[in-house]
């Protein structure tokens, strides 16, 4: 085995220091992202089965509807409705308007919390239009559905027992046009509406 002094120790060391960090930061985001969906943490939000919550209570929770974009997505981006009353464990179903004014086909994504931040792990959707990317031609305006419900648990947990309004907020992005869509963009003036 070789060993390594001087100069050449100095410069493998920091060569392998830099690769473990790059592969701490490669790593850090899924990991992230796994942690604040198991925990709750930071106002992630579960995701659930179509079945819903086994259990429904007497006691309601109201939840409000938030939306915005990021500075450079064009579209225009609201909550139909800015607020409902439902039954814990109820499932509830919510609907987001989402148009494009522009000339062109927009692609988007969104990102979505909870807040407060103790009620992210007992917020659980169903059925999000988060949960893939969206395409709206020009001039297409479209009303875009989320599923969730409000896990019975959270009357008994230490912290989120004390919760009695959630605000479920996305923010919209844009991102690159799909493969198949580019070609369509091509094709200034047609709206395939």
């Amino acid at each position: 085995m070789m060993r390594l002094e001087g100069p050449k120790k100095t410069v493998a060391q920091t060569v392998a220091l830099v690769l473990f960090m790059g592969g701490l930061a490669w790593a850090s985001v899924p990991f992230y992202d796994w942690f604040c969906r198991v925990t709750g943490f930071g106002g992630t939000t579960n995701v659930a089965s179509a079945d819903g919550a086994s259990e429904i209570l007497d006691q309601t929770i109201k939840i409000r509807f938030d939306a915005s974009l990021e500075r450079d997505m064009p579209w225009e981006f609201k909550p139909v409705e800015r607020q409902m009353e439902l039954r814990i464990g109820e499932t509830g179903l919510a609907f987001y308007e989402a148009y494009n004014p522009t000339d062109r086909p927009v692609a988007g994504s969104a990102s979505y919390n909870v807040a407060p931040y103790q009620a992210g792990g007992f917020f659980s959707k169903i059925q999000c239009f988060c949960f893939e990317e969206q395409v709206l031609q020009p001039g297409e305006r479209v009303l875009m559905p989320v599923t969730f419900f409000v896990d019975p648990e959270i009357v008994t947990d230490r912290d989120a027992k004390y919760v009695h309004s959630i605000t479920l907020s996305y923010t919209f992005y844009e991102i690159d046009l799909p493969e198949g869509y580019a070609a369509l963009d091509t094709t200034a003036g047609t709206n395939l509406n």
